[in-house]
């Protein structure tokens, strides 16, 4: 369907990669994998056609249409959510709008037998046949309910996109995109902004669809779920695998093995013919040997191994101080805001200890309780944190509040104590730092990267109450391999806001749901808390059609 033939791409003298081809065939459900900076995103860009390649090209049919959803969006305001939903069907309004206006003009000309109106006839004709052949009919039905299933309420589809956060505009151009009815899905990090309800809606979207999907996303779970092969950027060049993620992984050691056997292999051999060539280089009747040896050195082309992950760099908090048996006790707390309720209620006791996750569609009250531990927002009932409680907090505001005028290691040796001082290097480089990018002043960052800098920050304080609000969004797999094994060493005291079931799985035993106006504990890790509230989904469902 799609066909990418000898793609190259140039950076200012740098290579991104070089000469790569491969075919994305009907339904085929591809992960696009590799470290960051390896060239993921501009490859998604190429085949989007927004931007162009150094060299090579990217073809497919005349009719194809090719959807693409990009990490940042910039959604125009001055219409309503359904409104802008409804900007997918724009093209066949204006293909309506100019069959009517062709209409206008043959009722109004008398040249019948003149080319030009044969040719009017024509345009109408084939216009008309293309126009008719889709079916408009439910396309309010087909709007509402792909907005519904990506978290919208009823009451959300008249209000202006000007009143939604940025993770909800990428809803709403998700939403766009489903409904332009693509062959082609292009997805950079689609569940970033999407609560774990709306993930596996999109998942379950995706799979049953039957349409090709070429998808860059760090969460584990929903890259598993959905894709059947996997493309890996690696060192300028493309692997493609058959498999999904998960097998891909264990293929992926074996192959760097292998890689490794092959190469130390030729470097005994290039060892044994260099000492022969200086052994025998004076040697006349070892002459045609010594330049048969060092014409053969000069074409060898010489294995590359793979570059190695450093997910094996364990990362470990400060101790943390002691605190009382109780960190966080709740009694009767709620917050509402005029007539909203965004809950209320909620009693409960957090032990010592304890890992607990916050989980609910977004809206629902779980960044508003996190701001009622933290005493930043007024609340009804009694909220109080126990003996010598010191709380480390993460959200992605945490990033705005960074010294502009450090650079990234001295941002992070401030803070650095004891043992972990000879690791800063390495600490950096886990979280993408490596290199120069360590000497860049933090005015200079990204969003992303000021968010991945924070965290490295947090993770050096000594805390017994550690408080994290998406803590994942721009961390790749590896990075969130380091930082889930540290948390789940961290003797201190967890609460985590998060959609991310892969990097919650194993990490909590206690999930506190967020919906219908109340806080409800359940005793369980996350995917046996998701797999009874499947359950509890079809029996609303089973309710609703009786």
């Amino acid at each position: 369907m799609v066909s990418v033939d000898g793609l190259t791409v140039e950076f200012g003298g740098t290579t991104l990669f070089a000469d790569i081809s491969f075919v994305i065939n009907d339904k085929d459900r591809i992960a696009l994998m590799g470290k960051n900076g390896a060239g993921k995103s501009t490859l998604l860009k190429i085949l989007a056609g927004v931007r162009q390649p150094s060299k090579g090209k990217v073809s497919f049919p005349k009719d194809t249409v090719i959807a693409y959803l990009p990490q940042h969006l910039l959604t125009e305001d001055g219409r309503t959510v359904f409104e802008e939903a409804s900007q997918a069907f724009v093209h066949l309004f204006e293909m309506e709008n100019e069959i009517n206006e062709l209409n206008d003009q043959l009722s109004t000309r008398t040249d019948y037998e003149s080319d030009s109106y044969m040719e009017l006839i024509e345009k109408v004709s084939s216009l008309s046949e293309k126009f008719y052949t889709i079916d408009m009919t439910h396309f309010d039905d087909d709007v509402e309910k792909t907005l519904l299933g990506l978290g919208f309420k009823r009451d959300d589809f008249n209000k202006q996109t000007s009143e939604f956060s940025g993770g909800w505009r990428m809803r709403i151009e998700l939403a766009k995109m489903l409904l332009q009815d693509p062959d082609v899905l292009l997805l950079d990090e689609p569940t970033n902004h999407l609560d774990i309800e709306s993930i596996q809606w999109l998942e379950d979207f995706l799979v049953e669809s039957g349409k090709a999907v070429v998808v860059i996303s760090h969460d584990r779970a929903f890259v598993d779920r959905i894709t059947t092969r996997t493309i890996e950027v690696t060192m300028g060049r493309i692997y493609d695998y058959k498999v999904n993620y998960s097998k891909y992984l264990e293929l992926r050691k074996e192959r760097r093995a292998q890689q490794l056997k092959q190469y130390e292999e030729q470097q005994k051999m290039i060892q044994e013919n260099v000492d022969f060539i200086e052994r025998f280089k004076g040697t006349y009747s070892k002459t045609l040997q010594v330049q048969s040896r060092v014409k053969m050195l000069e074409k060898l082309q010489i294995i590359e191994v793979d570059e190695e992950d450093n997910s094996a760099l364990r990362l470990k908090f400060p101790p943390s101080p002691r605190s009382g048996n109780y960190p966080v006790i709740a009694e009767s707390v709620g917050k509402t805001y005029g007539n909203h309720i965004v809950f209320q209620n909620a009693s409960f006791m957090i032990e010592r200890g304890q890992k607990i996750a916050f989980v609910g569609r977004n809206g629902e009250g779980k960044s508003t309780l996190v701001k009622c531990i933290m005493n930043e927002i007024e609340h009804d009932g009694n909220l109080n944190l126990g003996h010598n409680v010191q709380i480390g907090y993460f959200a992605q505001n945490q990033a705005s509040l960074l010294d502009e005028e450090l650079t990234v290691f001295q941002t992070i040796d401030d803070v650095a104590k004891g043992e972990i001082r000879n690791k800063i290097k390495d600490l950096l480089g886990a979280f993408m730092f490596g290199g120069e990018a360590s000497t860049k002043k933090v005015k200079v960052l990204s969003g992303g990267e000021r968010t991945r800098l924070a965290m490295i920050k947090l993770l050096l304080e000594p805390v017994n109450l550690l408080i994290l609000d998406e803590p994942t969004n721009h961390l790749d797999l590896k990075t969130k391999d380091i930082l889930k094994g540290a948390l789940k060493d961290f003797d201190g005291t967890l609460i985590v806001v998060s959609h991310d079931r892969d990097f919650l799985d194993g990490l909590v035993d206690h999930v506190y749901e967020f919906g219908n106006k109340k806080v409800t504990h359940h005793l369980e890790g996350i995917y046996e808390f998701m797999e009874r509230k499947k359950m509890d989904n079809l029996r609303e469902l089973e309710r609703t059609k009786k």
